[in-house]
């Protein structure tokens, strides 16, 4: 059970090493930056379940602490409760917001699935946030200035939208 909170957000990737972990520090970390970090409950996961219980890859872990940020968080893959508990369930790319709009199905619950990247209204060209498992360390560092120019960009108006 989550803490009672006004909103909850889960981020989700494929296997919750990279994407939806790194997504969930900087969030974090921004929230408290701005001391809003107690309004917000925030938590990643993957589809699948391959990663169950690792650490994050460590290239996010380098990358989240060369710009002062904590990613310390253990994969976990989303589960039926899920969906009931969560406000916003953050999809970092269409094949994991299809698989989670099955699941929904299936389990039903409160909810909304949206893509990450839905938050950025400047560019609605790009949809995926890319994975970048398979390249080097530079993925790893664009990986990071487009989660967190989204962050900002979801504090402004999820966060905002439902502090009292």
């Amino acid at each position: 059970m989550i803490p009672n909170r006004p909103l909850s957000i889960l981020f989700v990737c494929l296997g919750n090493i990279c994407r939806s972990p790194l997504a969930e520090a900087i969030l974090r970390h921004r929230l408290t930056e701005t001391h809003m970090n107690a309004n917000v409950y925030i938590d990643s996961a993957g589809t699948g379940d391959w990663h169950t219980g690792r650490s994050a890859d460590g290239r996010s872990i380098s990358v989240a602490r060369r710009n002062g940020i904590t990613l310390d968080s253990n994969a976990r893959q989303v589960i039926p409760e899920d969906f009931h508990i969560f406000d916003y369930i953050l999809a970092m790319d269409r094949q994991n917001q299809q698989d989670l709009e099955a699941l929904k199905v299936l389990h039903g619950g409160k909810a909304i699935i949206k893509l990450f990247l839905e938050f950025d209204i400047a560019d609605k060209s790009v949809l995926d946030v890319p994975d970048p498992y398979y390249g080097g360390t530079e993925g790893f560092q664009h990986l990071f200035q487009m989660l967190d120019k989204t962050c900002l960009l979801i504090i402004n108006q999820l966060v905002d939208e439902t502090m009292p």
